[in-house]
């Protein structure tokens, strides 16, 4: 989970402003989402999903948006860069995240990820989903080089839609615009990881990617908080 990443932005996409790349990914609209009307969120309850593709290629020929947008049956799902303005509803969702998985994030936490959020030269970049103009997910990304491909790939570290968001698709459009981010940026294979009980989460993921069959293992070196944590 921490390959050294490389980024290769032209316009760092924490700025206020809609970054340059945006409109680029954003192109597809409402008809690009219809396949996933009904569809579930991560750790939501899995509906009937299409079979048609999960996304559809910009069309640059067709107007475009400053947002990814997705109608669900619970209205309108918009996706789009944080914002500094998001700072206090980016901390009660990841606060709410941590405990989803039994993890108290303290205050050194929070500050330190949200710094990097604002950060236009640290590799983590979040996406935020909107039900209605209200921030009720997120999603935390980071590209990093790919051995394999001598070219980029993707790590979705954190995918989290608050519980009375879900079921309304806002993740799956998080994971689309992801997607749609990385055919922009030189392509790659995404990556993440959620945990061997998250079924419901698992039952969404099985649609939209491929199960891997790799075994992730992890070596505590201490804090990650400070350059001498041993001292």
């Amino acid at each position: 989970m921490s390959a050294l990443p490389t980024v290769r932005r032209d316009t760092p996409m924490r700025e206020c402003n809609t970054p340059q790349w945006w409109p680029e990914v954003s192109a597809w609209q409402t008809r690009a989402f219809a396949e996933w009307v009904g569809a579930s969120d991560a750790v939501g309850q899995t509906e009937t999903m299409s079979t048609e593709p999960k996304y559809s290629e910009p069309n640059h020929s067709e107007p475009t948006s400053s947002e990814a947008m997705r109608h669900s049956r619970a209205g309108r799902i918009e996706v789009r860069p944080i914002e500094v303005r998001d700072e206090q509803r980016w901390h009660e969702l990841f606060t709410a995240y941590g405990v989803f998985y039994e993890t108290d994030f303290d205050s050194t936490v929070l500050d330190g990820v949200w710094a990097w959020l604002l950060d236009a030269h640290h590799p983590l970049f979040c996406l935020v989903a909107e039900l209605d103009g209200r921030v009720v997910g997120f999603a935390h990304v980071r590209e990093q080089p790919d051995t394999f491909t001598a070219g980029p790939g993707w790590y979705l570290d954190d995918l989290f839609t608050e519980p009375e968001a879900r079921g309304t698709g806002a993740a799956t459009a998080l994971i689309a615009a992801i997607e749609q981010h990385a055919r922009a940026h030189g392509g790659g294979t995404i990556r993440w990881i959620t945990a061997a009980d998250n079924e419901p989460a698992q039952r969404v993921y099985d649609r939209l990617a491929t199960r891997a069959t790799w075994v992730t293992y992890e070596l505590e070196t201490g804090s990650g908080t400070g350059n001498n944590a041993a001292e």
